[in-house]
């Protein structure tokens, strides 16, 4: 699927806006830590948590996750790296979700509880969206070719991490302001939560065929494992249930599925 076209100008331009979200995305998040201006990210989700807690440790996959758009940046950046379908596809989406997930921390430490909410959906939202679309571009990739790994993975990552991400940050802001609804208790909301997160894990490995996507998200669902085993044992093991159903699923859907999807697409 790489491609040995070299990019014109405006794609140039193009892929030096990735990289320059990529740096920005990055840069906000060290200075807000190195700097200690508002609140940390830890700390505005530990606000409300009180309906659905991930462990801390949980959130340093941020660490593996910025690598990995790095890489994905800087290859783009190197004029010898040729203009592929996916890499055309996703540069635009790939900005966009970079610059929102940066103004997120900026939303987090001055606690704008609403645009937290919307700056993680939509980050979600547009790194999903194409990811679905060239679904079949992504499965029909060789084993070995830099956009599955430099691409696809880097990206899928993200997107991963912010579909536990996401409704983890709307329970806090919806706890946080007395607003979550009184027709369920606060552990059906969080168990709902997470078996949502589950099934959209599941959906989405089921079109990618790819471990990217699910990993981040059973990760987070073990964080969550963690953090409510003694508070709360009935969600904690709900929560671990769903992490090993999703790992499994992906697994057997990645390795199990992948070559027969290849076969049919030669």
């Amino acid at each position: 699927m790489s491609s040995i076209i070299r990019p014109n100008p405006a794609q140039m331009t193009r892929r030096m806006i990735v990289l320059a979200t990529t740096v920005f995305a990055i840069v906000i998040a060290q200075a807000q830590i190195l700097m200690g201006w508002g609140q940390s990210p830890g700390e505005f989700s530990a606000d409300s948590d009180e309906t659905l807690r991930v462990a801390g440790y949980a959130f340093s996959i941020w660490g593996v996750i910025y690598l990995g758009l790095l890489v994905y940046a800087v290859r783009q950046a190197l004029p010898q790296t040729g203009e592929s379908l996916l890499i055309h596809r996703f540069g635009w989406p790939s900005a966009a979700a970079f610059l929102g997930i940066g103004w997120w921390i900026v939303a987090a430490a001055f606690d704008w509880e609403t645009a937290t909410v919307v700056l993680i959906f939509a980050s979600l939202a547009v790194l999903l969206v194409p990811l679905m679309i060239h679904a079949g571009a992504i499965r029909r990739l060789a084993r070995g070719d830099r956009d599955r790994w430099m691409l696809v993975w880097p990206l899928a990552l993200l997107a991963g991490w912010l579909t536990v991400a996401a409704p983890l940050n709307l329970l806090t802001v919806v706890t946080g302001n007395e607003a979550l609804p009184a027709m369920l208790s606060p552990t059906a909301w969080a168990m709902l939560a997470i078996a949502v997160v589950g099934l959209v894990a599941v959906g989405v490995t089921r079109q990618l065929r790819t471990l990217a996507y699910a990993l981040p998200i059973a990760w987070g669902l073990l964080g969550a494992f963690v953090a409510e085993q003694e508070s709360n044992g009935p969600l904690a093991y709900f929560a671990l249930v769903v992490a090993v159903a999703v790992l499994v699923a992906a697994v057997i859907l990645t390795f199990r599925l992948r070559s027969g999807v290849e076969r049919a697409a030669d």
